[in-house]
């Protein structure tokens, strides 16, 4: 069975979601900081009068920080709430079938392989895919709001 899914890059890897999963993708704007949050949350923005909780992807992964460039942007995901994901760049979306999708290696991924559902060839480069039920987990069962009613 073929999949559409939506790619992205972080820190010059390859990284699809399923692009159902994918409400938007919006141009970087600066979140609203949340007190008391994990250091990974980037805060709030507001979308369609939404309060949509920002994940900067990087920090989530443990990855090296990086200043927002022109490229950046916020992927709104929809799981059981909006979650905004800060990626360094939005690719495209590709179509990749089941079959050709692999068990993640054990070992050679800058992210957890937790949070990696298989990888991909596509061209000369390996793409990632995540499992984003997982990498979202934490925040799906947490109290940070989801409606902004101002």
């Amino acid at each position: 069975m073929t999949k559409q899914y939506l790619t992205f890059s972080l820190d010059g890897k390859l990284y699809a979601i399923d692009v159902f999963k994918v409400q938007e993708v919006l141009t970087y704007v600066e979140p609203t900081k949340l007190p008391c949050t994990a250091p990974y949350i980037e805060g709030l923005i507001n979308s369609r009068n939404q309060g949509i909780t920002v994940v900067n992807f990087r920090k989530k992964f443990a990855l090296e920080e990086m200043p927002v460039t022109k490229f950046t942007r916020i992927i709104v995901i929809e799981l059981e709430t909006l979650f905004g994901a800060v990626a360094d760049s939005v690719n495209e979306v590709i179509e990749i079938e089941d079959e050709s999708i692999e068990c993640a290696p054990k070992f050679g991924n800058s992210i957890s392989t937790e949070f990696i559902r298989g990888i991909c060839k596509k061209d000369d480069s390996f793409i990632s895919i995540l499992d984003i039920e997982k990498v979202f987990a934490e925040e799906t069962n947490s109290t940070i709001p989801s409606d902004v009613s101002e």
